[in-house]
């Protein structure tokens, strides 16, 4: 632990190799004291870089909820989640607050939380807590081209 009381991981290292449709390879090294947070930024910017939406698990595109008499409640749930919390960490309260107030009808917590562990388990939700404070975040789209592997 250092002097702010924040434990250290010893260093290590992470390399991200990206191979495009034309056969070429990228490769990205990170060095030093990976922790959850960074990897998962280097992965955002593997995403940025080249991730393809359609290799993935990933939520609805709309920004907005179009018909949304004419979609399921799961369909639903992705539509608010991808409108309202793009990249920002969440709870299924949160959740169930915006699904209740954008499309006025009632939905309970059970429901949502259900669906947000589905969507975690399908790969498109990341998910961190304990099981009474769970949080969730929408996962990069990572293609599955990449190799991903960490060097320890």
């Amino acid at each position: 632990m250092n002097n702010l009381g924040v434990k250290l991981v010893p260093a290590r290292k992470m390399r991200v190799e990206l191979f495009d449709n034309d056969g070429n390879r990228y490769t990205i090294a990170f060095e030093g004291q990976v922790t959850r947070d960074k990897a998962l930024r280097l992965l955002d910017l593997v995403e940025l870089l080249g991730g393809s939406q359609d290799e993935a698990p990933s939520l609805s595109t709309s920004p907005a909820l179009p018909a949304s008499r004419s979609m399921s409640r799961f369909e639903k749930v992705q539509s608010v989640i991808h409108k309202n919390f793009p990249l920002i960490w969440f709870t299924s309260k949160d959740i169930q607050s915006v699904y209740e107030q954008e499309l006025k009808e009632p939905v309970s917590l059970s429901t949502i939380s259900t669906y947000l562990s589905r969507m975690a388990s399908k790969g498109m939700l990341m998910r961190t807590g304990t099981s009474n404070n769970l949080k969730y975040k929408t996962a990069p789209n990572i293609p599955a081209a990449i190799k991903q592997r960490i060097i320890k």
